[in-house]
């Protein structure tokens, strides 16, 4: 009985370790298919003015990022019509640092149609006629809602304030999510579209010693850019800087290795949301059709169906790029595809000065925000890891009999070990050969507003990481994922998101753990559940719904 059970794992693992490896297959065909070249140009800026449809961009901002200059200008570069252009920028006060780098950014860009909202002054939370409840806990969404409300046209592009984007991504992404082609011709429209996310870790050897021997980065060679005038310090240990540091380069390693390959292959088949709320297009009367329980009765029940319209019905929930994108792939709207990758564009994070702890929280703050949401998925992700997935190979090809009696591989601990170690090897190999394709930048398009840290490996930008510390990355990561996923998973349902603590709870939703946070939450809640909301929210909707 124990022979036959341990044989029935071993076929288990063998079906799930080669499905890991096709669908790998797939994401790394997409990935040399669309990032070794520059994309054609779009189509929607070229058509005559009238016919370009406008877009909203939103930007939620909190703190100096890392090239928050540069990445927040990128806006500003598009090859699309400015006057088809609204640009939000959203802070939660004007004591926010990043406040001050919105007014020059409007300052150096006047002929623009860009305004910068402060939570704390929109009116529909904080007005005579306002409630703070009238919007959830979850501060993007929050800091989002006034210009949700306030945009123009039908088009809207959240863009995170730590993202660069390169000058023709505004016209690709508008092609993908309208249909539009060379030629006059038109595809399929789609509900949603996004980009490949991509972090480049920025603190290089571009450094100098001081008199005591410590090792400084300026500003700018932390950032790639010009808006850091502050020396970082580094330690002169190699185990202290990597330790303060090297949160940075895990996160490099996992967003242009695993993610990126299980992302594209994902997108790719299209059987299932997988989206990151970087970047992100959808319309904003999609969004109000699908969060209307009167034109949605068929998802939006129950809880759902209390709920505002619009962005904010998000506002309850923690992974709220995930619940958005799933509710418009679940939802009918006839005429229109899912979701669309663009392929070929990139969505780039510069990073800079995260230690392995801050890395550590990140990835554990991803996994309980998604654990609930995608439920199954979440459970099953760890297995999708080199160190897991080459176990399960090496256990199914030392433990069914047909291995052993036509390849005859040996039936022991030794060959399983020696087969995993082999099969550690070539997949770091793969990952090796997929990080420099996605780091060489060759599908971006570099003119003399791409900053340093986006111009990839081969067109002078960032620079090329060597053999021995790639490894040393690719190892921490690697070595980290399992513990990682217990912790996230089986070890708690708390996360500290934006300077607050929260609860995630079964039903996705989420209940802040901090002072006058949870006060709101629990009243905002407990309102929500009873299908109806205080005299001051009802009066406040009516002017949004």
């Amino acid at each position: 009985m124990s022979s036959f059970i341990v044989q029935l794992l071993g076929y288990a693992a063998i079906i799930w370790s080669s499905a890991v490896v096709t669908v790998q297959a797939i994401g790394i065909h997409k990935i040399f298919r669309y990032y070794s070249s520059v994309p054609a140009a779009p189509v929607s800026p070229h058509l005559p003015l009238a016919e370009v449809p406008h877009i909203t961009i939103i930007r939620p901002a909190k703190g100096l990022e890392p090239g928050l200059y540069e990445c927040l200008a990128s806006v500003f570069h598009q090859s699309y019509p400015t006057s088809k252009l609204t640009i939000y920028f959203c802070v939660s006060s004007r004591d926010d640092a990043a406040y001050t780098v919105i007014r020059k950014l409007l300052s150096d860009h006047p002929s623009f149609d860009a305004h910068v909202f402060v939570e704390s002054e929109d009116p529909y939370l904080y007005g005579p006629t306002g409630h703070v409840d009238n919007v959830g806990p979850n501060p993007k969404i929050r800091n989002l809602s006034r210009a949700y409300r306030e945009a123009k046209g039908d088009i809207i592009w959240p863009l995170d304030c730590n993202v660069w984007i390169a000058r023709d991504a505004a016209g690709r992404m508008v092609d993908r999510l309208c249909g539009f082609l060379p030629g006059n011709r038109r595809g399929t429209p789609y509900k949603f579209v996004h980009q490949l996310p991509l972090v480049v870790d920025t603190v290089t050897s571009m450094s100098s010693s001081n008199a005591q021997g410590q090792t400084l980065l300026s500003g700018s060679a932390v950032t790639g850019s010009s808006d850091a005038h502050s020396d970082l310090a580094v330690p002169s240990s190699i185990l202290s800087r990597s330790w303060a540091h090297g949160g940075g380069r895990l996160e490099e390693m996992f967003m242009a290795t695993t993610h990126a390959k299980f992302y594209g292959a994902i997108n790719a088949v299209g059987v299932a949301p997988c989206i990151v709320g970087k970047s992100n297009m959808f319309r904003k009367s999609h969004l109000d059709r699908v969060t209307d329980p009167l034109q949605n009765s068929a998802i939006l029940t129950g809880r759902a169906a209390t709920l505002p319209k619009g962005l904010d019905h998000f506002s309850l929930f923690m992974c709220e790029d995930h619940v958005i994108g799933d509710l418009l792939w679940r939802s009918d709207l006839p005429g229109y595809a899912n979701h669309g990758l663009v392929w070929g564009d990139l969505a780039i994070q510069p990073m800079a000065g995260m230690s392995v702890p801050a890395y550590v929280a990140r990835r554990v703050r991803w996994l309980r925000a998604r654990k609930w949401t995608v439920l199954s998925a979440t459970l099953v992700e760890h297995g999708v890891e080199s160190l897991v997935c080459c176990f399960y190979a090496s256990f199914g090809l030392t433990t069914i009999p047909w291995f052993h009696e036509t390849l005859n591989i040996p039936q022991t601990w030794r060959a399983l070990w020696y087969i995993w170690l082999c099969g550690v090897t070539a997949w770091m190999t793969v990952d090796r050969i997929v990080f420099r394709k996605l780091h060489a930048g060759q599908s971006i398009y570099v003119d003399e507003n791409t900053p340093l840290f986006a111009r990839g490996t081969s067109r002078g930008g960032a620079e090329k990481r060597r053999f021995g510390e790639w490894l040393l990355a690719w190892l921490g990561r690697e070595i980290l994922a399992l513990p990682i996923w217990t912790w996230a998973v089986f070890l708690g349902a708390s996360v500290n998101w934006r300077g607050k603590r929260f609860r995630v709870r079964a039903d996705m939703t989420v209940v802040a753990m901090d002072g006058e946070d949870a006060d709101q939450t629990k009243d905002s809640s407990a309102e929500h559940h009873n299908g109806h909301s205080g005299r001051n929210k009802s009066a406040a909707r009516g002017k949004i719904d």
